[in-house]
Protein backbone atom coordinates (compact mmCIF):
# COMPACT_ATOMS: atom_id res chain seq x y z
CA UNK A 1 0.00 0.00 0.00
CA UNK A 2 1.08 3.41 -1.33
CA UNK A 3 3.32 5.09 1.67
CA UNK A 4 2.17 1.83 4.19
CA UNK A 5 5.76 2.64 5.57
CA UNK A 6 4.78 6.08 7.31
CA UNK A 7 1.14 4.59 8.66
CA UNK A 8 2.60 1.43 10.35
CA UNK A 9 4.21 3.13 13.09
CA UNK A 10 1.04 5.08 13.64
CA UNK A 11 -1.33 1.92 13.69
CA UNK A 12 1.24 0.31 16.08
CA UNK A 13 0.93 3.11 18.67
CA UNK A 14 -2.82 3.12 18.04
CA UNK A 15 -3.22 -0.99 18.96
CA UNK A 16 -0.47 -0.50 22.25
CA UNK A 17 -2.59 1.89 23.38
CA UNK A 18 -5.72 -0.20 22.97
CA UNK A 19 -4.60 -3.55 24.26
CA UNK A 20 -3.49 -1.08 27.23
CA UNK A 21 -6.88 -0.89 28.21
CA UNK A 22 -8.60 -3.27 30.47
CA UNK A 23 -10.06 -6.24 28.28
CA UNK A 24 -13.72 -5.15 28.56
CA UNK A 25 -16.04 -7.88 31.16
CA UNK A 26 -18.61 -8.27 28.78
CA UNK A 27 -16.44 -9.56 25.75
CA UNK A 28 -14.65 -11.87 28.48
CA UNK A 29 -18.74 -13.44 29.31
CA UNK A 30 -18.92 -14.07 25.08
CA UNK A 31 -15.05 -16.00 25.01
CA UNK A 32 -15.94 -18.05 28.27
CA UNK A 33 -18.93 -19.17 26.21
CA UNK A 34 -16.65 -20.90 23.71
CA UNK A 35 -15.49 -24.45 23.90
CA UNK A 36 -12.39 -23.27 22.23
CA UNK A 37 -10.88 -20.64 24.16
CA UNK A 38 -11.29 -22.67 27.50
CA UNK A 39 -9.29 -25.34 26.22
CA UNK A 40 -6.11 -23.05 25.26
CA UNK A 41 -3.76 -22.35 27.75
CA UNK A 42 -2.93 -18.60 29.18
CA UNK A 43 -0.27 -17.79 26.78
CA UNK A 44 -3.22 -18.74 23.96
CA UNK A 45 -6.09 -16.85 25.92
CA UNK A 46 -4.17 -13.75 26.36
CA UNK A 47 -3.27 -13.63 22.52
CA UNK A 48 -6.74 -14.31 21.55
CA UNK A 49 -8.08 -11.33 23.82
CA UNK A 50 -5.13 -8.80 22.46
CA UNK A 51 -5.93 -10.25 18.65
CA UNK A 52 -9.55 -9.86 18.64
CA UNK A 53 -9.61 -6.79 20.14
CA UNK A 54 -7.64 -5.12 17.07
CA UNK A 55 -9.71 -7.01 14.75
CA UNK A 56 -12.81 -5.01 16.20
CA UNK A 57 -11.38 -2.12 16.35
CA UNK A 58 -9.98 -2.24 12.98
CA UNK A 59 -12.12 -3.12 10.95
CA UNK A 60 -16.00 -2.11 9.65
CA UNK A 61 -18.36 -4.72 10.95
CA UNK A 62 -21.72 -4.41 8.82
CA UNK A 63 -24.91 -6.28 10.51
CA UNK A 64 -26.97 -6.87 7.19
CA UNK A 65 -30.51 -8.16 6.67
CA UNK A 66 -31.47 -6.59 9.85
CA UNK A 67 -28.62 -7.66 11.90
CA UNK A 68 -28.38 -5.57 14.68
CA UNK A 69 -24.46 -5.59 15.11
CA UNK A 70 -23.22 -5.97 18.75
CA UNK A 71 -20.43 -6.43 21.09
CA UNK A 72 -21.27 -10.65 20.84
CA UNK A 73 -21.71 -10.71 17.47
CA UNK A 74 -17.95 -9.11 16.99
CA UNK A 75 -16.44 -10.93 19.66
CA UNK A 76 -17.85 -14.35 18.85
CA UNK A 77 -16.94 -14.02 14.85
CA UNK A 78 -13.38 -11.97 15.63
CA UNK A 79 -12.10 -14.80 18.35
CA UNK A 80 -12.78 -17.76 15.73
CA UNK A 81 -11.06 -15.92 13.90
CA UNK A 82 -7.78 -15.54 15.80
CA UNK A 83 -7.44 -18.99 16.49
CA UNK A 84 -6.11 -19.17 13.49
CA UNK A 85 -3.26 -16.65 13.39
CA UNK A 86 -3.00 -17.60 17.02
CA UNK A 87 0.92 -18.62 16.53
CA UNK A 88 1.62 -17.24 12.59
CA UNK A 89 3.41 -14.19 11.88
CA UNK A 90 0.23 -11.58 10.77
CA UNK A 91 -1.11 -8.86 10.17
CA UNK A 92 -4.56 -9.04 11.49
CA UNK A 93 -6.08 -10.04 8.42
CA UNK A 94 -4.92 -7.03 6.70
CA UNK A 95 -6.85 -7.38 3.48
CA UNK A 96 -10.09 -7.69 5.54
CA UNK A 97 -11.75 -4.37 5.79
CA UNK A 98 -15.36 -5.36 6.20
CA UNK A 99 -17.33 -8.14 7.73
CA UNK A 100 -20.82 -8.17 6.63
CA UNK A 101 -22.83 -10.18 8.64
CA UNK A 102 -26.49 -11.33 7.94
CA UNK A 103 -29.12 -12.74 10.40
CA UNK A 104 -28.90 -16.24 8.81
CA UNK A 105 -28.11 -17.81 5.19
CA UNK A 106 -28.65 -14.83 3.11
CA UNK A 107 -29.03 -14.74 -0.74
CA UNK A 108 -26.27 -13.67 -3.34
CA UNK A 109 -26.83 -11.46 -6.05
CA UNK A 110 -28.61 -12.45 -9.55
CA UNK A 111 -25.85 -12.94 -11.70
CA UNK A 112 -25.74 -13.15 -15.59
CA UNK A 113 -24.59 -16.18 -17.49
CA UNK A 114 -22.19 -16.10 -20.46
CA UNK A 115 -25.34 -17.09 -22.38
CA UNK A 116 -26.94 -13.38 -21.35
CA UNK A 117 -29.40 -15.02 -18.95
CA UNK A 118 -29.94 -13.58 -15.79
CA UNK A 119 -30.57 -16.40 -12.74
CA UNK A 120 -31.50 -16.00 -9.21
CA UNK A 121 -28.79 -15.90 -6.54
CA UNK A 122 -28.73 -18.59 -4.32
CA UNK A 123 -28.74 -18.90 -0.69
CA UNK A 124 -25.20 -19.21 1.27
CA UNK A 125 -23.68 -19.56 4.28
CA UNK A 126 -20.75 -17.30 3.86
CA UNK A 127 -18.24 -16.05 1.30
CA UNK A 128 -14.65 -14.20 1.31
CA UNK A 129 -13.66 -12.00 -1.40
CA UNK A 130 -10.28 -11.95 -2.76
CA UNK A 131 -10.80 -8.00 -3.21
CA UNK A 132 -13.26 -7.49 -0.95
CA UNK A 133 -14.92 -8.52 2.87
CA UNK A 134 -16.17 -11.50 4.07
CA UNK A 135 -19.79 -12.24 4.26
CA UNK A 136 -21.29 -14.78 7.36
CA UNK A 137 -24.19 -15.66 8.51
CA UNK A 138 -24.76 -15.29 12.16
CA UNK A 139 -26.33 -18.29 12.97
CA UNK A 140 -23.98 -20.38 11.27
CA UNK A 141 -21.07 -18.60 12.91
CA UNK A 142 -22.28 -18.80 16.34
CA UNK A 143 -23.24 -22.44 15.84
CA UNK A 144 -20.16 -23.48 14.90
CA UNK A 145 -18.72 -21.34 17.90
CA UNK A 146 -20.40 -23.50 20.37
CA UNK A 147 -20.22 -27.06 18.96
CA UNK A 148 -16.26 -27.19 18.23
CA UNK A 149 -16.60 -30.91 17.42
CA UNK A 150 -18.98 -31.19 14.46
CA UNK A 151 -16.28 -30.49 11.75
CA UNK A 152 -18.28 -27.33 10.51
CA UNK A 153 -16.97 -23.94 11.26
CA UNK A 154 -17.88 -21.07 9.33
CA UNK A 155 -15.57 -18.28 10.46
CA UNK A 156 -12.56 -20.84 9.75
CA UNK A 157 -13.62 -21.84 6.35
CA UNK A 158 -14.30 -18.31 4.90
CA UNK A 159 -10.70 -16.77 7.18
CA UNK A 160 -9.04 -20.10 5.79
CA UNK A 161 -9.58 -18.39 2.19
CA UNK A 162 -8.53 -15.13 3.24
CA UNK A 163 -5.35 -16.53 4.37
CA UNK A 164 -5.02 -18.69 1.00
CA UNK A 165 -5.84 -15.66 -0.87
CA UNK A 166 -2.94 -13.73 1.03
CA UNK A 167 -0.71 -14.50 -2.11
CA UNK A 168 -2.74 -12.92 -4.82
CA UNK A 169 -5.34 -16.38 -5.58
CA UNK A 170 -7.60 -18.49 -4.23
CA UNK A 171 -5.51 -21.71 -4.58
CA UNK A 172 -5.95 -23.66 -1.80
CA UNK A 173 -1.54 -23.17 -0.89
CA UNK A 174 -1.51 -19.97 1.23
CA UNK A 175 2.28 -18.33 1.23
CA UNK A 176 4.42 -20.95 2.51
CA UNK A 177 8.31 -20.85 4.10
CA UNK A 178 10.17 -21.76 1.54
CA UNK A 179 10.37 -24.37 -1.31
CA UNK A 180 10.94 -27.45 -0.03
CA UNK A 181 7.71 -26.79 2.20
CA UNK A 182 5.73 -25.81 -1.37
CA UNK A 183 6.37 -29.18 -2.61
CA UNK A 184 5.24 -30.79 -0.23
CA UNK A 185 2.26 -28.84 0.07
CA UNK A 186 1.76 -29.37 -3.54
CA UNK A 187 2.19 -32.98 -3.74
CA UNK A 188 0.75 -33.76 -0.42
CA UNK A 189 -2.45 -31.71 -1.13
CA UNK A 190 -3.09 -32.41 -4.63
CA UNK A 191 -2.81 -36.50 -4.03
CA UNK A 192 -5.18 -35.89 -0.88
CA UNK A 193 -7.59 -33.70 -3.39
CA UNK A 194 -8.08 -36.31 -5.96
CA UNK A 195 -8.79 -38.97 -3.25
CA UNK A 196 -11.36 -36.48 -1.52
CA UNK A 197 -13.05 -36.46 -5.33
CA UNK A 198 -12.88 -39.81 -5.69
CA UNK A 199 -14.63 -40.22 -2.39
CA UNK A 200 -17.56 -37.47 -3.21
CA UNK A 201 -18.48 -38.99 -6.58
CA UNK A 202 -18.52 -42.76 -5.24
CA UNK A 203 -20.52 -41.76 -2.19
CA UNK A 204 -18.39 -42.49 0.19
CA UNK A 205 -18.19 -41.08 3.74
CA UNK A 206 -15.11 -39.27 4.86
CA UNK A 207 -13.82 -37.39 8.14
CA UNK A 208 -13.20 -34.35 5.20
CA UNK A 209 -16.64 -32.73 4.34
CA UNK A 210 -16.98 -33.78 0.41
CA UNK A 211 -17.79 -29.73 0.17
CA UNK A 212 -13.90 -30.09 -0.39
CA UNK A 213 -13.92 -31.74 -3.69
CA UNK A 214 -15.54 -28.67 -5.08
CA UNK A 215 -12.21 -27.44 -5.85
CA UNK A 216 -8.44 -26.92 -3.82
CA UNK A 217 -9.23 -24.08 -2.17
CA UNK A 218 -12.74 -25.41 -0.89
CA UNK A 219 -10.06 -28.54 0.54
CA UNK A 220 -8.09 -25.95 2.10
CA UNK A 221 -10.82 -24.06 3.75
CA UNK A 222 -12.43 -27.86 4.59
CA UNK A 223 -9.27 -29.38 5.72
CA UNK A 224 -8.92 -26.40 7.92
CA UNK A 225 -12.48 -26.85 9.85
CA UNK A 226 -11.56 -30.87 10.00
CA UNK A 227 -7.87 -29.99 11.68
CA UNK A 228 -9.56 -27.47 14.33
CA UNK A 229 -12.42 -29.55 14.85
CA UNK A 230 -11.53 -32.98 14.47
CA UNK A 231 -8.39 -33.22 14.52
CA UNK A 232 -7.58 -36.42 16.23
CA UNK A 233 -10.09 -37.98 13.51
CA UNK A 234 -7.64 -36.09 10.69
CA UNK A 235 -4.36 -36.82 12.55
CA UNK A 236 -5.08 -41.03 12.44
CA UNK A 237 -7.10 -41.08 8.90
CA UNK A 238 -5.11 -38.18 6.99
CA UNK A 239 -2.11 -37.87 8.82
CA UNK A 240 -0.07 -36.05 5.74
CA UNK A 241 -2.62 -33.68 6.02
CA UNK A 242 -2.40 -32.83 9.74
CA UNK A 243 1.36 -32.53 9.60
CA UNK A 244 1.55 -30.05 6.95
CA UNK A 245 -1.49 -27.78 8.58
CA UNK A 246 0.52 -28.38 11.97
CA UNK A 247 2.83 -27.25 10.41
CA UNK A 248 1.64 -24.14 8.81
CA UNK A 249 -0.77 -23.20 11.84
CA UNK A 250 2.06 -23.91 14.04
CA UNK A 251 -0.33 -25.90 16.59
CA UNK A 252 -1.72 -29.20 17.92
CA UNK A 253 -5.16 -29.32 18.28
CA UNK A 254 -5.45 -32.73 18.50
CA UNK A 255 -3.08 -32.87 21.68
CA UNK A 256 -5.28 -29.81 23.09
CA UNK A 257 -8.30 -31.24 22.62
Amino acid sequence: MLFDWLLKPIRQSRRQRLLSAPFPTSWQTWLDRLPFYAALDTRGQKRIKDDLRVLVEEKDWEGCGGLEMTDEVRVTIAAQACLLILNIEHDYFHRVTSILVYPAAYKTMPSRGRDGVVREGRANLGEAWLRGPVVLSWDDARRGALDPKDGHNLVFHEFAHKLDMLDGAADGTPPLANQETLRQWVQTMTREFAALREAADRGRATVLDTYGATNPAEFFAVATECFFEKARQLRQRHRSIYELLKDYYQQDPAERQ
